[in-house]
């Protein structure tokens, strides 16, 4: 009997032992296969931080194409229309006219956007503008991803981020008609230039934003002295939240530079932007700007205003509305008669039937142009159609 029972307490201890060693042994296995992928995440984290290593495959271009065209009906013969002029700002026959110039049909153009990281360091953006008869390099900028400090840098050909609107582009705003006191200033093309840019975002629960650019200064309406560079812009942004419906966004800026007889110009900016979530897809908008512009043209100075304002109503996520209201309000300069109560008026209805395609039909009442020498009473009316395919940042509201 005690044989029997201290050989049964020999086999078990041997199969107590053996499934103790299977234990460990997997145990190490698991330890094994932990280890090997923490060495792999090692591996990648250092390749992310060598330029030779760092492999693009991963990171293939969003690109898009986004088609603008219209009909137009207006009260003005296009070769009358073409030649307008607006008085302290821009002469007979040297308007820009890129959207929308001929009463009947226009592709207004079609927008190549593309964009990529390049590395674990800089992502890469390019916007062209293919016009009927031209071929524009609208953006084509570098902007860094990983500087310290909340701080980062875009280089290269871009629109400033001055005022509201001038970053934005032309299919991304409420209306299909560029404010009057933008036009004016700065032309079709706003502020954009080659340049450098520098943002610093606060590490607060406010959004703050100040940024600082350097830009070539080449737009002639306001700058235009490109000898060298002469453009210097600053601004300071920031937004709040009240409760969870209002969000207001607001900012000022200024922008120095040399204009064509080397003098000096500067224009001051005020922005602010409303937005009331009514429901998920339902809100109010309010978004209006401030410019004000001062000129030395050596023996004189021309110091002149403007603004808009635009409210949109936005019902669904199919349809909206809105109205806006854009005037030169001070026009300080020598000029022939008609260089006051330079006002227009705006309204549109526009339905998305998805989120790519958009139909908006504007109306506008424009008192703001001389043609022949005389004001003209501009009734205008514009159909348009929007079409975007492909991958495409996200505009902000």
């Amino acid at each position: 009997m005690k044989k029997t029972v201290t050989l049964s307490l020999l086999v078990f201890s041997c199969l107590y032992a053996d499934t103790q060693l299977d234990e460990i042994k997997q145990q190490l296995k698991l330890q094994d296969i932990k280890i090997k992928s923490l060495e792999q995440q090692a591996q990648k984290r250092s390749s992310l931080n060598q330029s030779a290593s760092f492999s693009q495959n991963a990171y293939l271009p969003d690109m898009a194409l986004i088609l603008n065209m219209s009909a137009v009906s207006r009260d003005v013969k296009n070769s009358e229309y073409e030649n307008y002029s607006i008085p302290g700002f821009i002469k007979p026959k040297e308007a820009e006219i890129p959207f929308n110039k001929n009463r009947g049909f226009n592709l207004n153009y079609a927008e190549f956007a593309i964009s990529s990281s390049v590395d674990p360091y800089f992502d890469v953006f390019a916007i062209f503008h293919l016009h009927p008869n031209e071929f524009e390099i609208e953006e084509a900028f570098v902007k860094t991803t990983s500087l310290p400090y909340s701080l980062s840098i875009k280089a290269g050909k871009f629109r400033s981020s001055f005022g509201r609107i001038n970053s934005k582009h032309q299919h991304s705003w409420y209306f299909d008609t560029q404010p009057v006191i933008y036009e004016a200033l700065f032309g079709p093309d706003a502020i954009s230039d080659p340049g450098i840019q520098l943002q610093y975002l606060a590490p607060t629960d406010t959004y703050i934003m100040l940024g600082v650019e350097a830009m070539q200064g080449s737009n002639e309406r306001s700058f235009g002295d490109t000898e060298r560079n002469n453009l210097y812009i600053g601004y300071i942004k920031s937004s709040v939240d009240i409760g969870d419906e209002l969000s207001i966004l607001g900012g000022v800026s200024l922008a120095h530079g040399k204009n064509t007889t080397s003098n000096s110009t500067d224009i001051y900016g005020a922005d602010i932007t409303l937005r009331e979530q009514l429901d998920s897809y339902s809100a109010l908008i309010f978004q209006g700007e401030y410019l004000d512009r001062s000129k030395d043209l050596g023996d004189t100075t021309d110091r002149q205003a403007g603004l808009y304002g635009e409210l949109i109503y936005q019902v669904n996520k199919n349809y909206s509305g809105g109205v806006r209201y854009d005037a030169i309000v001070k026009n300080d300069t020598t000029l022939p008669p008609h260089s006051d109560n330079l006002e227009r008026y705006s309204a549109m209805i526009q339905y998305k039937p998805f989120e790519f395609s958009r139909l908006r039909l504007q109306y506008s009442n424009d008192k703001t142009k001389i043609i022949n020498g005389e004001r003209q009473d501009i009734n205008e009316f514009i159909l348009s159609l929007n079409i975007a395919a492909g991958a495409h940042g996200a505009h902000s509201y």
